[in-house]
């Protein structure tokens, strides 16, 4: 193999544990990765497969130790080498490798076209209904009331409001130019742009500040700035790039917090039907408030703040997992399937009916939001969960 057995071990241990760098954790991605996997474990994967019956699932421990060591090989087949450098697989580590075979690294079918006769295959794999995946939609209300549907809106000039043009580039951004950082009028102009269950948008302000919108948000701000600081409100969840301007901070207000920065970028998920609140700074640095809560990020820290009040700050968190959404990737790490499907809900706009309990357990994974509703589906039936697809609900059965 071109990678080392010890060395895919060891990469798993890691990120099993959570202790991988972030340089190897991106190595271990690579490996796995599709179109990356060498000959020898693609074909150690296409063979568990294979062997799977209906039914089973790779949680079940005897099953997942007898697939890792196929993939990762139990037994040091070098005769030069000595016994004490034979690989132990431990029973955790090969129920995490192979969820991650499965579920995290790499989406299965990108590794091998499924063939159309294995009877394992899942319902959803080819559902009667599917949900599509969003894409760049969103309304704008201008500061009169008028309103422009985005998605519809051709390229060019939309709307000018004082000394502001709004136009919509090619590209499908929203771009304020201003002439000036001022206004003639004593009360700006203010404008809203709304992003609906599979919408996302980007917004580029009169000061150069970059904004991106995820599905079921808004951003609410002025059509140019004025006074001593750059003011918006968000609903749902927003990534800023904030211009630099230490004259007139930028201030970001949600149902729970504010944020105030100079020049940074920063991610706010604050949907109303999470139970957490977070704010996480890749660069720069950030002052949230929320009551009597307050705090100075710094890059790699996140802060918490929960539905009834309780606050914190969480220390080097992963940003790629907290941004992925805006690169087109639906990434996890210890989420709830709750957590997931609310995802999928606001980005295939559908609604989620759990037939009983909301089972508990914990995935790690990522998969492009690209895909259909029912690959994603998919990657979660290989748990052993049962899901499909009817009309605009997602069935948790």
């Amino acid at each position: 193999m071109k990678t080392s057995r010890l060395r895919l071990q060891y990469l798993f241990d890691k990120y099993y544990n959570k202790t991988a760098t972030p340089q190897e954790r991106d190595e271990l991605f690579a490996i796995v990765d599709a179109g990356k996997c060498d000959e020898e474990l693609s074909r150690y994967v296409r063979q568990a497969w294979d062997e799977l019956k209906p039914g089973e699932s790779f949680f079940d421990a005897d099953k997942s130790n007898a697939i890792l060591k196929n993939i990762l090989g139990s037994v040091d087949t070098d005769n030069s080498r000595k016994p004490g450098r034979t690989l132990i697989l431990w029973g955790k580590i090969a129920a995490a490798a192979v969820a991650l075979i499965f579920i995290s690294l790499c989406t299965y079918w990108h590794l091998y076209p499924k063939k159309e006769t294995q009877t394992h295959a899942k319902a959803v794999k080819h559902p009667a209904h599917d949900a599509l995946p969003g894409g760049n939609k969103a309304i704008l209300t201008l500061a009169n009331g008028k309103t422009i549907i985005l998605d519809n809106a051709q390229n060019g000039t939309l709307a000018k409001q004082g000394a502001t043009i709004v136009k919509k580039t090619a590209d499908g951004q929203l771009l304020y130019n201003s002439a000036a950082m001022a206004d003639n009028s004593p009360i700006p102009s203010i404008n809203t742009i709304v992003t609906p269950r599979g919408g996302q948008y980007q917004v580029i302000l009169p000061d150069g500040t970059k904004v991106w919108l995820n599905a079921a948000s808004s951003l609410r701000f002025p059509t140019v700035f004025t006074g001593k600081t750059r003011e918006v409100d968000i609903t749902g969840e927003a990534y800023f790039e904030v211009a630099k301007n230490p004259a007139m901070p930028f201030k970001v207000k949600t149902n729970r917090a504010e944020i105030e920065v100079l020049g940074t970028h920063f991610n706010v998920m604050a949907y109303d039907d999470e139970t957490t609140m977070k704010t996480t700074l890749l660069e720069g640095a950030v002052n949230i408030k929320s009551g009597s809560f307050s705090a100075i990020l710094k890059p790699g820290q996140q802060a918490q703040i929960t539905a009834n009040g309780q606050s914190k700050v969480v220390d080097d968190v992963d940003v790629n997992d907290e941004t992925a959404w805006k690169n087109g990737i639906f990434q996890f790490r210890d989420a709830g399937i709750d957590m997931i499907l609310r995802q999928a809900s606001r980005w295939y706009d559908v609604d989620v009916i759990y037939k009983g309990k909301i089972p508990h357990r914990e995935f790690n994974g990522r998969i492009a939001r690209s895909v259909k509703a029912s690959e994603l589906l998919n990657m979660l039936e290989y748990t052993g969960f049962k899901l499909k697809i009817e009309g605009k609900n997602i069935i948790v059965l």
